[in-house]
């Protein structure tokens, strides 16, 4: 399970501006359960120790359209506006009959904005764990809404957070600015200045294509990079695990000829060698990938090259 630390305050350095996000006011994804003293300034509600106000201190809103006898859960999920920049983030509670909700806390979302409140913000698309849209922390958990079974216990009331230590878009909604940069950072396709003199596409052994799978299945939801300490503290200079996943992709891949480039990008300090093998990665991807071990193999080219 991935742990999520509320109590240090997230480093922030200017090293690498290439790589930072321009964002004007955003609150940071916050999963803590106290309740701290009222605000004294609105530049405090963009600090990364400032939790959202607890639900015992917001309204429920109940199913509008709940059966005869319902099956009653609650629901707690982040909220923050850009609209009303000076108020604190909340956990607004939701109660929803689950005999008329889908089996996934995707669709407990989807129920919520289409009958309950429309303004809740969330990603989502494929609603098949294809697309990585709906990636968000639930119940301590960065993983994917559409493939989360909602816990059929009622008395287990589930909480929803945005992807934790990211900037906020709106509620659910994290900026994933800083992560698709570093993605194209590592040139994610093919290199190659030799062409087949067949003129067809370059092929390669059955054995060598073996040797991407479980690489290429990665889809970048991020759930694996914001469950990382090391990510959270270092995200300006730390490429993370998702990225560095797909960087030992191509590293892998037999048909790449630019795999010296690749390794000097990664030859310093910060870049692949804040990974300190914590293995949350590992543990809370949602397609079961293991990016732990591919940057240990990175690490293990990187020494033998």
């Amino acid at each position: 399970m991935a742990a999520l630390r509320t109590s240090t305050p997230r480093l922030l350095h200017s090293a690498i501006p290439s790589l930072r996000p321009s964002i004007a006011i955003r609150t940071y994804a916050n999963v803590a359960e106290t309740i701290t003293k009222p605000m004294k300034a609105a530049g405090e509600s963009l600090s990364a120790t400032q939790p959202p106000i607890h639900e015992k201190h917001t309204s429920t809103v109940n199913d509008p359209n709940a059966s005869e006898n319902p099956t009653t859960k609650t629901f707690h999920i982040y909220r923050w506006s850009p609209e009303r920049p000076t108020e604190k983030p909340k956990m607004q509670s939701y109660a929803l009959d689950l005999n008329k909700t889908g089996p996934m806390v995707l669709d407990a979302l989807i129920r919520i904005k289409n009958e309950v409140d429309p303004t809740l913000t969330f990603r989502r698309s494929c609603r098949e764990g294809i697309c990585g849209s709906c990636a968000m922390n639930i119940d301590g958990v960065n993983t994917l809404a559409c493939l989360c079974r909602i816990p059929t216990d009622t008395k287990h009331e589930s909480r929803v957070y945005p992807l934790p230590h990211t900037y906020v878009v709106k509620d659910l909604v994290p900026d994933l600015t800083q992560f698709y940069k570093q993605y194209k950072s590592i040139k994610p396709y093919l290199q190659t200045d030799s062409k087949p003199e067949d003129g067809r596409e370059v092929r390669q052994y059955p054995t060598d294509r073996k040797k991407l799978d479980g690489l290429y299945e990665c889809i970048l939801c991020a759930c694996c990079s914001t469950s990382c300490p090391s990510y959270w503290w270092n995200s300006e200079q730390y490429l993370g695990p998702a990225v560095l996943l797909q960087s030992y992709r191509w590293l892998a891949d037999s048909r790449d000829e630019y795999k010296a480039e690749r390794k000097a990008q990664l030859d310093n300090s910060m870049s692949l060698y804040r990974c300190h093998t914590i293995l949350n990665c590992s543990r809370t991807c949602p397609k079961g990938l293991n990016p732990g071990k591919a940057i240990a193999e990175i690490k293990k080219a990187m020494a033998f090259a």
